[in-house]
């Protein structure tokens, strides 16, 4: 199985939480194939929003929430 990673952020209301402000405006860069490739999106999106300290984005295993009993390692 393809071990995805979803890459997608927006503004939050606490740049230390998770909780977005408005999740019908989140940004989705991309489901990449492996974590390298999120990875490397994920740095040029948030390189991209560095001035702004209300902009997060994140990195999802979305392999882990497919088949959450697989090994991670």
């Amino acid at each position: 199985m393809s071990k995805l990673h979803l890459v997608f952020g927006g503004r939050v209301r606490d740049p230390q939480t998770l909780d977005f402000v408005d999740p019908d405006k989140l940004e989705v860069v991309g489901i990449f194939p492996d974590y390298a490739a999120a990875e490397k999106a994920w740095r040029a999106a948030a390189q991209r929003t560095v001035d702004d300290a209300e902009m997060r984005f994140v990195v999802v295993h979305l392999h882990r929430l497919l088949e959450p009993t697989l090994p991670t390692g």
